[in-house]
């Protein structure tokens, strides 16, 4: 088998696997640094600010469920606990009465709100279904934003802010409102803190990533760099390199591949150098005794007769018949030549082939023994068949033994049949069945002429029923003897299965 040496590959615009490696691990490590940044430090206020609200929300539950029974004690417990301010309201007669609170912080703004911040409190959460809730800022500049509160008189740094929520509870036809402050502590020195942190992790994680892929190129790259070695002495034609599958599960199999790949390879190389030299013997043969008879025929006269020229005609049919065979094997592996498909009946296309046989049964003492069972009509390559069946038999007169005996047999089974074809030879051992379909393989590993045929007719028989997807096989045992036998579907007469 001839092997293209194959180039080095280690250019210099590719990149190696441990800076893919690192490229892909600095990339993951990034995507996390994003999360984390935009989770952790950007959006940092905004969830802060939800789980005030959120307590808020819990408190205000907590309260609705209280209202008549303990409602003081409930409020001041909730107070403390909490840390936020709460004003209990009685709405009677378009006013408010207080009936409860507790005071938490001397910033809290509830407490400082005038009647007509109430009043805005209360209308802003009936006309929210109950509830109401804001983030709220004080402002000592009447100038500044309507959506922050102006009141006079405190001295609250400008950049605290308190988150405010109003309830509307219903209890005993009577209906109250409950508010509630919460101070929202400035976030900025932990964003400044976070981001300080932010940035030596990032730096520490991009390290850690590249000593990663340096450790993980090893362990990768080592197997992989000893496999491809010894994948460059098999593609130099070395077959005995053996591959170790070294460090995990996907090497281990790719050894274990290229093992099979190599002896594979190793018996397709042996087999070709055996039958370049068995074609080279079989084309050798027939034209040294045309052309030993020819020159017999013409240096001398009286050996221009019948018998000599007999001979020329003998084996030029031989040798056709060899570079037919060779081109029938070509085209049946190159898979341009396909079956035609016809129904006829088996039975008799067996009959028809042993009328070939009479001259060898007649001078060389053969005995075909033919056991044909009723007609059988199967849909298949009429000629293709006929050629299988005459190999088979051609390859048991070759390698039948002393009793010159071949049996052909035909059985019907169920939705089949099934042809086989015994010989009374050697046998072949269960370790070299499988190569027997090979072309030009023997058993005995010496090449003589075969009596009947050219020697490729297995190589021919596998080739044309896998075109067919017909079951084929050899049942066979040393010093037994061997039958080879083919099946095919039985179909109607008219072609129906």
């Amino acid at each position: 088998m001839i092997f293209k040496k194959t180039k080095n590959t280690d250019k210099k615009g590719h990149v190696g696997l441990r800076w893919k490696l690192f490229a892909y691990l600095a990339a993951f490590t990034l995507l996390i640094l994003l999360a984390l940044w935009v989770l952790q430090i950007r959006l940092l206020g905004y969830f802060y600010e939800r789980e005030k609200f959120s307590e808020l929300e819990d408190a205000a539950d907590v309260i609705g469920k209280s209202m008549g029974n303990g409602l003081d004690g409930q409020v001041s417990s909730i107070s403390a606990s909490k840390n936020m301010c709460i004003r209990i309201f009685l709405i009677e007669d378009g006013a408010a009465h207080q009936v409860a609170d507790a005071e938490a912080s001397v910033d809290c703004m509830i407490h400082h709100l005038p009647s007509e911040l109430l009043a805005d409190l209360y209308d802003s959460a009936n006309e929210g279904g109950g509830t109401y809730h804001k983030k709220v800022s004080f402002n000592h500049d009447p100038g500044e934003s309507e959506d922050d509160f102006r009141l006079p008189g405190m001295h609250h740094p400008a950049n605290i802010s308190n988150a405010i929520y109003v309830r509307l509870i219903e209890h005993e036809g009577r209906r109250y409102m409950a508010v509630f402050d919460s101070e929202l502590t400035p976030v900025t020195a932990t964003v400044n803190t976070l981001q300080v942190q932010f940035l030596w992790i990032s730096a520490f994680l991009l390290f850690a990533a590249f000593l990663l892929a340096l450790v993980l190129s090893r362990v990768i790259a080592t197997p992989l760099a000893a496999v491809t070695a010894k994948a460059r002495k098999l593609a130099a034609g070395n077959y005995e390199a053996d591959f170790e599958g070294i460090g995990y599960r996907e090497i281990e199999e790719l050894a274990s591949t290229l093992n099979f790949a190599a002896n594979e390879i190793g018996a397709t190389d042996r087999l070709q150098k055996e039958l370049i030299a068995n074609i080279s013997h079989d084309l050798r043969t027939p034209l040294t005794m045309i052309k030993g008879y020819s020159e017999l025929m013409r240096d001398l006269p009286g050996e221009n007769n019948a018998a000599n020229a007999q001979i020329i005609i003998d084996e030029t049919t031989r040798l056709s018949e060899l570079v037919n065979d060779l081109l029938d094997i070509s085209k049946l592996q190159a898979g341009t030549k396909k079956p035609e498909y016809s129904v006829f009946d088996l039975a008799a296309l067996v009959e028809e082939t042993m009328l070939r046989y009479e001259a060898l049964i007649r001078h060389h003492g053969y005995r075909i023994e033919l056991k044909v069972a009723e007609k059988a009509f199967v849909r298949a390559d009429r000629t293709m068949i006929l050629q299988v069946i005459y190999n088979l038999i051609n390859n048991a007169v070759n390698y039948t033994g002393d009793s010159l005996r071949v049996g052909v047999d035909m059985k019907i089974l169920e939705d089949r049949v099934r042809l086989s074809v015994t010989d009374d030879g050697e046998g072949i051992s269960p370790e070299r069945i499988k190569d027997i379909w090979e072309r030009y393989y023997r058993v005995d590993k010496v090449h003589k002429r075969a009596v009947m045929g050219t020697g490729l007719g297995l190589s021919i028989v596998k080739g044309i029923l896998e075109a067919h997807g017909a079951r084929y096989g050899v049942d066979s045992a040393v010093g037994v003897g061997s039958v080879f036998w083919f099946e095919l579907p039985l179909v109607g007469e008219g072609g129906s299965i």
